[in-house]
């Protein structure tokens, strides 16, 4: 007597070669059956906790017809003007650092010449970098106060408008 799994069974009902059915060489490429669409209703182990149910969805008069704060468009501005502000910033104060870097290496002759009677360019320059790095303060403060604050204060008020509607909702106002 042989076993249903048994190699050496011609007729094998678990190898798809040996069935008596004709063999459909593209069956691999189908897809398979659709997993379950949810988990056993026992647990398979006994140490799982049980699976809470799912929450009953809200009633339809008590959603909101606006797109929550998290997928607002309000802060892909705000990250776009920070980006902007952070550019700003730090190209003003880089780019000048970088500019006194190749003038220092590329251009020695200009460097070392005389702008007044004693005082060469290069000091000159090197003295400059401090109210440049003054000038990339204010700009990121300017920038910061008249185009960064501005958004994430209306994000702010929207979230405090939003968490007070939906603490007013789950109370049953």
């Amino acid at each position: 007597m042989s076993s249903p799994y048994d190699p050496y069974n011609r007729h094998n009902p678990y190898d798809p070669h040996n069935s008596r059915e004709p063999h459909d060489p593209y069956d691999r490429f189908r897809p398979s059956a659709p997993a379950p669409a949810s988990p056993p209703s026992y647990a398979t182990y006994p140490w799982q906790p049980p699976v809470p149910p799912e929450p009953p969805a809200p009633p339809r008069h008590l959603t909101s017809d606006r797109p929550p704060l998290g997928h607002h468009s309000d802060l892909r501005i705000l990250r776009g003007a920070y980006r902007w502000q952070r550019r700003v910033a730090t190209l003003t104060a880089l780019g000048y650092f970088t500019l006194f870097l190749i003038l220092s290496a590329f251009a020695p002759g200009f460097m070392t010449g005389t702008i007044t009677d004693g005082l060469p360019a290069g000091l000159l320059l090197a003295l400059l970098q401090l109210p440049v790095t003054w000038l990339a303060i204010a700009l990121y403060e300017h920038t910061a106060r008249n185009y960064v604050d501005p958004i994430a204060d209306r994000i702010r008020k929207e979230a405090a408008v939003d968490a007070r509607r939906e603490a007013e909702r789950r109370s049953g106002r």
